[in-house]
């Protein structure tokens, strides 16, 4: 394992990378955890109304933030910025030791994407959740102490740099490089991109 980065070198580090676009991002990855410790990176994955993303392990895996301790339905699809895991990690090979399924070049902010905010990705569309997304003692022991007081800072927490919570509103197929949009919930209309 790399030397974990110190909370000044992260911050350094994002401000290198600039800033995420707000309406149009993209898919830099995607990641199944077929079971507990196992990654695989896809270059495409099946989005299912059930499943979250298919061959994944979430339904499997549970949750402690429910009462049956069933798979937390607020929380189907875990999305992490590219560019502040890029900074965290420093190697793209580490990027699926965060546990996200998809890493999107794509301002997660509350600011930008509110609860019931939907996103068009590939053919499936998402919609973020107010289930929170924060910073655990796995990720403290996979990317250093710096990269949780990172994600769990008042500044962290409103720029979502642990990332995003979602649900599947419409299945659908994502590849790496496919454009996301941010769509309206009624209509459906997406942001105009010019990629």
């Amino acid at each position: 394992m790399p030397t974990h980065l110190t909370l000044e070198e992260l911050h350094n580090e994002l401000d290198i990378a600039g800033q995420s676009p707000q309406d149009c991002g993209t898919v830099e990855m995607i990641v199944s955890r077929p079971s507990i410790g196992e990654r695989q990176v896809l270059e495409h994955a099946e989005i299912d109304l059930i499943e979250g993303l298919s061959g994944d392990s979430w339904q499997a895996r549970g949750s402690k933030h429910t009462e049956d301790g069933r798979a937390h339905p607020e929380a189907q699809i875990a999305i992490m910025n590219s560019r502040t895991i890029q900074a965290i990690a420093q190697n793209r090979s580490l990027w699926p030791l965060a546990g996200d399924q998809l890493f999107l070049d794509l301002d997660l902010s509350a600011d930008n994407l509110p609860a019931g905010q939907r996103l068009a990705i590939g053919t499936a569309i998402l919609e973020v959740t107010a289930l929170p997304h924060n910073g655990c003692d796995k990720f403290t022991e996979r990317f250093g102490s710096g990269a949780t007081k990172l994600v769990n800072s008042a500044e962290g927490r409103q720029n979502r740099r642990r990332g995003i919570n979602t649900r599947v509103i419409q299945p659908g197929t994502v590849h790496v490089g496919d454009v996301v949009t941010k769509i309206e919930s009624t209509g459906g209309s997406k942001a105009i991109c010019l990629i």
